[in-house]
């Protein structure tokens, strides 16, 4: 008969658990590479979406007729510092994500590792209130996004909460074979 194998063991129950914080701390790296880029992106071509916020904080493709428009903030310096806070964001997003892998990594095999959690957990969330705070709160209803053709930045915005919200699930989530810290 075998002999039985502590759960600490490679080959033991342990084996499974540190697959999973593997899956998840992959999760996390993957969005905060998403960020990553899309902060390269926007630093490196400050000039391809700079039209997509000038737009929407104007508010020149809503309704013309739009009783709203009188929301619009159309001084570039305002709009410029903007485009600049959300650039800043994604920056600070991708570190706090980055950051939270490696915490993440140096407990996988610990008890730790819910410990070891939080930098993720508010990088991930900081991401989400950019993308519903920023965009579809301010952005969709408070510059009425929603109403320009062109300029609708909407959908993209849910893509991103959908993303990342499931990541942050899935962060959250007790492994199974976890025993719970003291």
């Amino acid at each position: 008969m075998p002999a039985t194998r502590p759960s600490g063991h490679p080959h033991g129950r342990a084996a499974p658990m540190i697959v999973v914080r593997l899956c998840k701390i992959a999760l996390v790296a993957a969005i905060a590479l998403f960020f990553t880029l899309v902060a390269f992106g926007n630093i490196t071509d400050y000039g391809s979406n700079w039209p997509f916020v000038r737009h929407v904080l104007s508010m020149d493709t809503t309704f013309p007729d739009s009783k709203l428009r009188w929301r619009a903030i159309t001084d570039p310096a305002l709009q410029q510092a903007g485009y600049l806070l959300i650039i800043t964001t994604q920056v600070i997003v991708a570190a706090l994500l980055w950051l939270g892998c490696a915490r993440l990594l140096a407990a996988v095999g610990t008890a730790g590792f819910a410990r070891a959690k939080p930098l993720a957990v508010a990088g991930l969330t900081a991401g989400l209130l950019l993308y519903m705070v920023g965009f579809i709160t301010i952005g969709g209803e408070w510059f009425a996004m929603w109403q320009s053709a062109t300029w609708n930045g909407q959908r993209k915005a849910f893509a991103f909460i959908a993303m990342i919200g499931m990541v942050l699930l899935v962060l959250l989530l007790p492994e199974e074979n976890a025993r719970p810290e003291g």
